[in-house]
């Protein structure tokens, strides 16, 4: 990606306007007319711009009327077409309507389609027909209202498909948890039943969390958190877990991301203990089969400590998967390093790769981070010293190599042999 999106500012007008009057010629029409576009772009209406070095390369604007939002055009400078730029403009002008709390989006495109010989001849004048393309955002009104008390929220749809590296576990939760429940008609055909309750496990750092936002936003469901120490805050933790599963069940459909959940899930003693978590085990325990029993929702648990969760938790009738996700291999890191250099030739990710063994995604991420603001403020001492223009843009092999030296990798080798083992005695997948 080598460009930045940001929301549509008064300055941005003449050359908005230049790409929706440049582009109409390349395909790019629209039934709204450029005095329409106009208008909206000027009474503030939802608009985004896509610039690359600070020039800006597409445009993306609609328009709301009540709780329909029309999706006014969509323009790109032609050399930036075919990038995947239209679908990341689209997904940043959705955000901007879904948070004006439309419940419709609408795309009306023009489409050649011949007229009748009898409709000319009683006047009318050809015009071109049109196609018309129309996406329900749910949950708005008192279920928008109960989303928001519960702290959930609409992620955005394009998530999955950002998720880098890690091919052979996104390919196993593709195939056991995404497409059944995307499509349960075919599943049921095959008898197989979607999933309902799955635990991904292993090292922190690796990627859970990033999996249960993918799924979501893959199946376009509404993401609910419970964080268990919110949860302690209320005093009761079992009785408030009670209440957030109850008012969870008000809603169509949902995924329940529930992180750590070794918190509340613990091994329990023989013997319950006063204050103890005993009763929040057995609380949860029972919650899970009243939850399982409604379509459309599912249970995510994360865990770096599988092994301290009580058995009874883990067994088939509650969780349908137990997913070991682990540190990325050669190609995964791969894969992320890639995605953070932006693919630069000038970077040899193969160096990377080899530093970087047992480093989680985050670890990448971080090291990613420490380079670039590393390649930053040389840039700023260049022009602080006067030399008539920047420095090298962007961080080299030798920052991301001394960002690598200077991170602590999350994952120890130790970490690695409990983890096999924990997969040897508990992966269900």
């Amino acid at each position: 990606m080598n460009w930045l999106i940001h929301d549509y500012r008064e300055n941005d007008l003449a050359e908005v306007v230049h790409l929706i009057d440049s582009t109409a010629e390349l395909g790019q029409e629209s039934v709204f007319s450029l005095a329409e576009c106009i208008s909206a772009l000027t009474s503030r209406q939802p608009a985004v711009v896509a610039v690359h070095q600070g020039v800006p390369i597409g445009t993306a604007l609609a328009c709301v009327a009540g709780e329909r939002g029309w999706v006014m055009r969509i323009a790109i400078s032609s050399a930036w077409r075919g990038r995947g730029l239209a679908s990341a403009l689209l997904v940043e002008l959705e955000r901007r309507l879904i948070a004006a709390r439309v419940s419709r989006i609408a795309y009306v495109l023009p489409e050649e389609d011949l007229l009748g010989e009898g409709l000319l001849n009683a006047g009318y004048t050809r015009q071109p027909a049109v196609a018309y393309f129309e996406k329900v955002e749910p949950h708005h009104g008192p279920a928008a209202s109960l989303l928001d008390d519960l702290g959930g929220r609409f992620l955005p749809t394009d998530l999955w498909a950002k998720v880098a590296g890690m091919e052979a576990e996104k390919d196993l939760i593709e195939r056991r948890v995404v497409l059944p429940l995307a499509e349960p008609e075919r599943a049921a055909r095959h008898g197989v039943r979607p999933p309902r309750a799955i635990a991904l496990f292993g090292p922190p750092g690796t990627g859970k969390t990033t999996f249960a936002r993918g799924i979501a936003a893959r199946l376009g469901w509404p993401f609910v958190e419970l964080l268990p120490s919110r949860l302690a805050d209320e005093g009761n933790l079992a009785a408030a877990l009670r209440s957030a599963f109850a008012r969870i069940a008000e809603l169509e459909r949902v995924l329940v991301f529930i992180d750590e959940v070794e918190e509340i899930a613990p091994i329990r003693s023989e013997a319950a203990q006063p204050g103890g978590l005993h009763g929040v085990t057995n609380e949860l325990l029972k919650l899970i089969p009243g939850f399982r029993e409604r379509d459309e929702r599912l249970l995510v648990c994360a865990t770096n400590s599988i092994r301290s969760l009580d058995p009874a938790f883990l067994r088939p009738g509650r969780f349908d998967y137990l997913i070991p996700i682990g540190t990325p291999d050669a190609a995964a890191r791969s894969a992320i390093w890639s995605r953070y250099t932006d693919g630069r030739a000038d970077v040899d990710v193969a160096a990377l790769v080899a530093a970087s063994e047992l480093f989680t995604p985050a670890d990448i991420e971080h090291a990613a981070r420490v380079a670039a603001q590393t390649s930053f403020e040389r840039d700023l001492e260049a022009i602080g010293v006067g030399t008539g223009g920047h420095g090298r843009l962007g961080a080299s092999t030798e920052d991301y190599l001394a960002a690598i030296a200077q991170c602590r990798p999350t994952v120890t080798p130790e970490m690695i042999d409990e983890f096999g083992a924990d997969i040897t005695a508990h992966a269900r997948c």
